[in-house]
């Protein structure tokens, strides 16, 4: 799928057609990192077999199983900071809570894709930032790269506590 936005400069991209593949890229990438912010939304299901050619009409209906895909955030361990984000619909921080705890987050970013002007390709977004010691913080409606720089700074200052002038 292609993204609302250009990469910024200097990051390095990997292109993936699977969550699997997704999986491995990620293992192969966090080795050594500091931190690990996991923005993209894979499918959390996949079929669970590919037909190799169209299938034809046919009277009778048909029945597509499904499969889960690797829950690649609650797999991938070792960065120090991990950032995990909760779209969601309904019941929006305590599913983002669930998930801070069962993923062994430091930070989730939650957001309600059904308030206005919150939805996947909308230049806004209102988020609350919840942490694994209980904080809950609200922040208001903001243009993504305003929230992105917050999460940079918040990120920044769980790597390196001391304030900027002892720094």
């Amino acid at each position: 799928a292609a993204m609302d936005v250009e990469p910024p400069a200097g990051t390095k991209v990997l292109r993936v057609g699977t969550a699997d593949e997704m999986l491995d890229a990620v293992k192969n990438e966090v080795i050594d990192a500091d931190v690990l912010v996991m923005a993209a939304a894979v499918a959390d299901y996949h079929a669970e077999t590919v037909a190799s050619q169209k299938q034809k009409k046919s009277e009778e209906g048909w029945t597509v199983h499904l499969a889960r895909t690797p829950d690649i955030l609650r797999t991938v361990h070792g960065p120090q900071i991990r950032v995990g984000f909760a779209a969601e619909t309904a019941d929006v921080l305590a599913h983002a809570r669930q998930k801070l705890a069962e993923k062994d987050l430091d930070l989730i970013i939650a957001n309600d894709v059904l308030f206005p002007n919150n939805a996947f390709g909308s230049p806004t977004n209102q988020v609350t930032v919840l942490d694994r010691d209980g904080g809950v913080d609200a922040w208001p409606m903001l243009p993504k790269r305003q929230v992105a720089d917050r999460l940079l700074d918040l990120i920044c200052t769980r790597l390196d506590p001391r304030s900027p002038e002892e720094s």
